[in-house]
């Protein structure tokens, strides 16, 4: 298929999906933060994807590619850690279709049931994406069932396109869209409509630092296919960019990012607390590049920053939790030696509490061969309302005679 053809396709496609998807789906709120346009210097919205059905924006281009092969088939076949599973699953619920969903072993579990639930019949497998792609191949062959890639197709292409039509409506003079990039099918959809209801238009894709494809393949002018590393931003993790995928991206991508593990963390954190809403890495990873420092390229405009999924593994959430609380110093550890008398815990508590502080848990350490005779090594961690408070709680314990603080200061 020639480039043009590729392009009548999409345009063909996205047309079917405009009347299609919308049947079926949510048109996502768009919020608008003030505190991310203070950090900027700009206006900030957030598209909202990660409130559509199933967590996320693969739902828009299953339903465009599956709803189309009604008739045809009794069933799909998709290969997904997670969120294109998830898609693909309900999307084949929706029409009557059977699907298998070939997911790596090591997956999220919550995404796995969440796939179950949608109807899908998973099938889990060891080994790499490339040997779970020829599994998926040779189940679609042999069933005689539709193989849905993930991205690297006109029609899903289409149908993620739909959210890039769907941004412009609810924000018309909107200067930067910012996308993360996982395949290159969902910026490949949203960059192309874009520009081509406003060509002006400049569309930012983001990636983790520990998969930088699309930034390896841009630096390089070609498909690079890079080694995979751990990362919150787990749908973002393609080791490499589609043939389809890749020429989009070069052609209507103005600017590619990654950014750090640290900021995608601080940006899930930061969403959660501020705005209310629970977003997966991959989708944080475009706010994320405002918590690394990348804020002037967005001065003096307005630009929406696409939440793309959900889809968040619970115990990911509690590490992300107290880490961000840890940085703002509203979870801090006090280490120190206690006397080592009875009522000496009950009073640490009473300071503790007189200071609006909250004890989340306590180590005792009668091992430690640094600890004066006639006490006993502490570890307490606090909750507390502001990190000033900590500092009281310190002033008290140490004029309370019964608390020697350890010269150094551990975060917890």
């Amino acid at each position: 298929m020639d480039w043009n053809q590729v392009l009548e396709e999409v345009d063909k496609n996205f047309d079917y999906a405009l009347t299609k998807v919308y049947n079926y789906i949510h048109k996502t709120p768009m919020d608008y933060s003030g505190t991310l346009s203070k950090m900027v210097g700009g206006k900030v919205y957030l598209k909202c994807e990660n409130l559509q059905k199933t967590g996320s924006f693969k739902v828009r281009g299953a339903i465009t590619k599956i709803s189309q092969l009604v008739g045809s088939i009794e069933g799909v076949v998709a290969v997904s850690a997670g969120n294109h599973a998830q898609g693909v699953a309900y999307a084949a619920s929706l029409f009557g279709l059977r699907s298998v969903i070939v997911m790596p072993r090591n997956a999220s579990i919550s995404k796995i049931e969440a796939t179950k639930n949608y109807g899908g019949e998973v099938v889990l497998s060891e080994g790499g994406f490339s040997h779970l792609f020829r599994l998926g191949e040779e189940i679609a062959n042999t069933r005689g069932y539709a193989f849905v890639h993930p991205f690297d197709d006109p029609v899903i292409i289409a149908g993620q396109s739909t959210l890039g039509w769907e941004i412009l409506q609810q924000v018309g003079d909107v200067d930067n869209i910012v996308v993360p990039i996982g395949g290159g099918g969902l910026i490949s959809g949203i960059s192309y409509i874009a520009k081509k209801i406003k060509p002006s238009i400049k569309v930012i894709g983001v990636e983790s630092v520990a998969v930088p494809k699309a930034s390896k393949a841009r630096e390089n002018g070609r498909i690079v296919e890079v080694d995979v590393k751990p990362t919150l931003a787990d749908g973002l993790s393609a080791k490499k960019l589609g043939e389809l995928t890749y020429r989009f991206i070069d052609r209507y991508v103005d600017d590619i990012y990654t950014v750090s593990e640290e900021a995608i963390a601080e940006a899930i954190y930061f969403i959660l607390e501020r705005n209310k809403l629970l977003v997966e890495g991959a989708g944080a990873t475009t706010i994320a590049l405002i918590f690394d420092g990348n804020t002037d390229i967005f001065r003096d405009s307005k630009t929406v920053f696409l939440l793309s999924g959900g889809n968040i593994d619970l115990t990911s959430i509690y590490r992300i939790l107290l880490r961000g609380l840890s940085e703002a110093e509203k979870i801090v550890t006090l280490e120190g030696y206690a006397l080592d008398v009875p009522g000496t815990l009950a009073k640490i508590s009473s300071i503790i509490a007189d200071n609006g502080g909250n004890i989340v848990d306590v180590f005792h350490d009668r091992m430690d061969i640094f600890t004066p005779p006639g006490y006993t090594h502490l570890k307490i961690i606090v909750e507390v309302p502001t990190p000033d408070t900590i500092e009281d709680i310190k002033e008290m314990l140490s004029r309370s005679g019964i608390w020697l603080e350890k010269p150094r200061r551990e975060r917890y």
